[in-house]
């Protein structure tokens, strides 16, 4: 079994691992973990309890702690806007640390026959930044590059080269960033804004989950998602994409820093997903392909969503 040390740095964390921490704190919550359910491997582990309406969402490292605190401080201030957002467990501590994982807990949101749209999501994060935050809620700046250094230095079966490259890649992107120019007002901003973090419960609400890079800064950081996703993978239709745009009322590929934000996506999809690399070789393979092309600027990227 890992030590808690190694836990601290976000180590093999793997979906093993993670329902080692499932199971104690399960325990520790008086819930049932049996048959609980893997729903996601990322940065965080996703779990849903067959015993209960809950999911239990487990973080990689005490790194995290701090992110996981500010969700349900979210959650809860959302809530109370009236805004569709998903709802932690209100009668469990939150979050708990168990074995240098923090853990917190959610209501399952029981979902309907459909999918939300791109329309949607440019409504939702309209309404979003219209919002203002209240003095009681201190959220960080955007985090444009901060897991970068973990990710790299944590995955297992990475080449050193790869990682030679990336390190240098992530100087180059902080440097790009540093000489942009937002002249949008700050405010609450997501931080991961795309469809998939988007439900839709079986009264047709459309919800938004996936709180752990909530933050107070420009909106283009929520923008830059699906416009990436759009320009440099082709994953939504010229139809689709315009309604994500005409629900937001802007199309961020107009404004002159969209080639640098689009750099910092995809550098952050692919340092993402290498975290994964051990977990199959579907993973190792769309991650070889993602490297891949960001080794080449005019190359096509020909990703698979994941």
């Amino acid at each position: 079994m890992p030590s808690t040390a190694s836990g601290s740095r976000g180590a093999g964390f793997t979906a093993a691992r993670a329902a080692e921490v499932l199971e104690r704190a399960c325990r520790r919550a008086g819930l049932a973990g049996d048959g609980a359910r893997l729903l996601r491997l990322g940065e965080n582990a996703l779990f849903r309890l067959a015993a209960h309406p809950v999911v239990v969402r487990i973080a990689r490292s005490t790194e995290y702690l701090e992110s996981a605190r500010g969700e349900v401080q979210v959650s809860r201030w959302l809530t109370g806007e009236s805004f569709p957002v998903t709802r932690v467990i209100d009668d469990l501590e939150q979050p708990v640390v168990v074995d240098g994982h923090p853990v917190t807990f959610w209501h399952l949101i029981e979902e309907g026959d459909r999918k939300a749209t791109y329309g949607e999501l440019g409504g939702i994060l309209r309404d979003l930044h219209a919002l203002s935050l209240p003095d009681t809620l201190t959220l960080p700046p955007y985090p444009v590059l901060d897991r970068t250094d973990r990710r790299i230095d944590a995955a297992v079966g990475v080449s050193e080269d790869d990682r030679a490259f990336l390190r240098k890649r992530a100087r180059e992107l902080r440097d790009r960033v540093g000489c942009l120019r937002f002249d949008s007002a700050k405010g609450p901003v997501h931080g991961d804004a795309h469809v998939q973090n988007l439900m839709v419960d079986r009264d047709g609400r459309v919800i938004l989950i996936d709180l752990e890079r909530f933050s107070h800064d420009v909106p283009e950081w929520d923008l830059m998602v699906t416009a990436t996703e759009h320009h440099s993978l082709r994953w939504q239709t010229q139809e689709e994409y315009g309604a994500f745009v005409g629900a937001y009322g802007r199309d961020l590929r107009a404004w002159p820093g969209f080639p640098t934000l689009r750099a910092v996506q995809e550098f952050n999809m692919t340092t993402w997903l290498m975290q994964n690399v051990a977990e199959g070789p579907g993973t190792a393979a769309e991650y070889a392909r993602r490297i891949s092309s960001l080794r080449n600027d005019d190359a096509p990227r020909d990703w698979n969503p994941g």
